[in-house]
């Protein structure tokens, strides 16, 4: 799978990455379901874990147009995690508030916290997207974020935090196909908004910022994966894989030894000789 890992050695071309690809994924549609399923049920469990060491942390970082599955990935991927140790942050238009601050404060407001794996629908990253192509700040303003957004994140990773990134990779056709069909659905017309045509018009100005974006902030402390979209399966796959590898690789002890067991081991088993001795 590091086919689709960003290496921060070597500047990519995004044209050079097919949203069609599966290479590695799986062999095909129905076994990468039942691979999901397996995936699904090792991470509930490391997630248990991980928040029981109450030592490690993850924040996952979900980028794409429209339609390219952010809200799928969240309800897919992690529909068998503990939703005490799960969260999900979204961003949209910054409020007053947030405008009065730096635009990394409300990102950093949703940080997780020891054992919590927080999941940023949009992230960070849209300050060097829309605000890029909208022309909303200067470019001497933009310019400077990515160095300040990687260290940003190497600022998380020294304090325990995994950065794990994953830019949801579509084609424009299917784009175009997705928004048809919630336009062909009423019960999924509360996701289209007119909106989402204006952005589509400006579809080659986001991709050159997005190739900018891989190859200015895939860093070797948090490096990116572009995930191939097109197939919702392959997609969710890559990145249950990686989260479940990435799980692994923390070498949880399920096992803890704890101090004066057997004093409160005897302190309960005394509770029912009290409860049988004559009064």
């Amino acid at each position: 799978m590091k086919r689709y890992l960003v290496s921060p050695k070597h500047k990519i071309k995004l044209a050079d990455f097919d949203p069609d690809d599966t290479h590695g994924i799986a062999g095909d549609k129905e076994e990468a379901r039942a691979r999901l399923l397996v995936l699904t049920e090792q991470l509930e469990e490391l997630q248990e874990l991980m928040a029981a060491e109450h030592k490690h942390s993850i924040m996952v970082i979900l980028q794409g147009m429209d339609t390219s599955g952010k809200d799928g990935v969240i309800r897919r991927v992690f529909e068998g995690a503990n939703p005490q140790g799960v969260r999900v942050a979204s961003f949209k238009v910054p409020t007053p508030i947030e405008s009065d601050h730096d635009y990394l404060w409300r990102h950093h407001l949703q940080t997780p916290g020891k054992g919590e794996i927080v999941i940023h629908n949009r992230s960070h990253y849209e300050n060097v997207l829309v605000v890029r192509v909208h022309s909303l700040v200067p470019k001497k303003v933009w310019e400077k974020r990515y160095f300040q957004m990687a260290e940003f994140e190497r600022l998380l990773v020294e304090e325990g935090t995994t950065v794990l990134k994953f830019f949801l990779h579509i084609s424009k056709e299917e784009q175009k196909q997705r928004l048809l069909d919630r336009l062909a659905d009423p019960a999924k017309h509360w996701k289209f908004s007119p909106g989402d045509l204006k952005e589509r018009a400006l579809w080659d100005q986001y991709m050159e910022c997005y190739e900018d974006m891989l190859n200015k902030t895939s860093t070797s402390w948090a490096p990116w994966w572009i995930v191939p979209a097109n197939k919702k399966w392959a997609r969710d796959l890559l990145i249950s894989s990686v989260l479940v590898d990435t799980l692994k690789g923390y070498k949880i002890n399920p096992v803890r030894v704890l101090e004066n067991a057997e004093q409160y081991k005897q302190e309960l088993l005394n509770e029912d000789v009290k409860k049988a001795e004559p009064a």
